[in-house]
């Protein structure tokens, strides 16, 4: 039985006004009534909903969304996140097959699979995702698949299920930079997280993480940060601004400029990362199916600053 942590977040209740640069479209259309029929009949989670994404819109009305297996109830209590902490319901078996008949019927041709996660299991709930990655590509061989993972507790016997499983992409957030991530993320570690995302590459992976603004980060903390990933093997970086879900949660310290999430792009590149995804709306699964192209980035941003942008 796993032993929930008391966690006390210490809130300001005073809200930043949200710049005009954050305001996004409701979610319309036909491809959005599309995807949210498909959720709902194959009784399906998605961070896009859990995670109050700011571009669910967006995705959503282009026929994607980022599927979110193992239930949406985390055992962990980020004080950054929307999805629901407390004790998780019973592994469903047949989750795996749901999901890939969902993004078989919505004809995807890249998708995003995350999860929350679920330290009360002796696999961290690696079992399930090795059994979702191979479910998706016997049902639909062409989809490429990037999987959003949980650190596993550092274990590398669970980190090697999903190695073993061979998706085009495996990303595992950093989130913050070192000094915040206790107060940010709790129960995970920042070097616990490089480890992981060192040991996806040594397996072959093609690697990627994220980081959020706007928590009291240090512009050289956040350079330090992208150096560590780059250090440690990491291939693709998404930057963005991070939004206070409730009042409950970790408040806004700052809302970052675009063009400083712009400087923060050129940096990453310049250190030798291979491609960075950087803006106040960016999230982890914005715009991925661009992050499976090796080479994709950064010969887009060399061909920028060449001054051909036929990319």
């Amino acid at each position: 039985m796993i032993e929930l942590p008391v966690t006390t977040v210490a809130v300001d209740n005073t809200r930043l006004k949200k710049p005009d640069w954050l305001r996004v479209k409701l979610p319309i259309g036909e491809s959005y009534k599309h995807v949210r029929s498909l959720v709902d009949d194959h009784k399906l989670h998605t961070i896009c909903e859990s995670g109050n994404c700011p571009n669910m819109g967006e995705c959503w009305g282009a026929g994607t969304a980022t599927f979110m297996i193992l239930g949406n109830t985390c055992t962990r209590s980020c004080g950054f996140c929307a999805v629901a902490t407390g004790r998780p319901e019973a592994v469903d078996w047949d989750e795996p097959q749901r999901v890939a008949e969902a993004i078989y019927l919505m004809k995807v041709k890249h998708a995003v699979i995350t999860s929350v996660d679920r330290d009360e299991l002796p696999d961290g709930g690696s079992i399930i995702w090795n059994n979702t990655i191979k479910a998706v590509k016997a049902l639909t061989p062409e989809t490429t698949l990037e999987t959003l993972i949980p650190d596993f507790k550092g274990k590398k016997e669970d980190i090697q299920r999903v190695i073993e499983a061979a998706p085009e992409v495996v990303s595992h957030n950093i989130e913050t930079v070192e000094r915040l991530t206790k107060q940010v993320r709790i129960q995970a570690k920042y070097w616990r997280s490089m480890e992981v995302i060192r040991t996806l590459k040594e397996g072959g992976m093609r690697t990627k993480s994220g980081i959020m603004l706007g928590l009291g980060e240090e512009k050289e903390e956040v350079i330090q940060t992208l150096n560590d990933l780059q250090a440690n093997g990491c291939d693709v970086v998404t930057i963005g601004q991070y939004l206070q879900p409730t009042k409950k949660h970790l408040p806004v310290h700052r809302f970052v400029h675009p063009d400083e999430f712009s400087e923060y792009r050129e940096i990453g590149y310049a250190l030798g990362l291979d491609y960075v995804e950087s803006g106040p709306l960016v999230r982890s699964s914005y715009h991925s199916e661009k992050h499976v192209i090796a080479g994709y980035g950064r010969n887009k941003w060399e061909s920028e600053k060449s001054g051909v942008t036929n990319l």
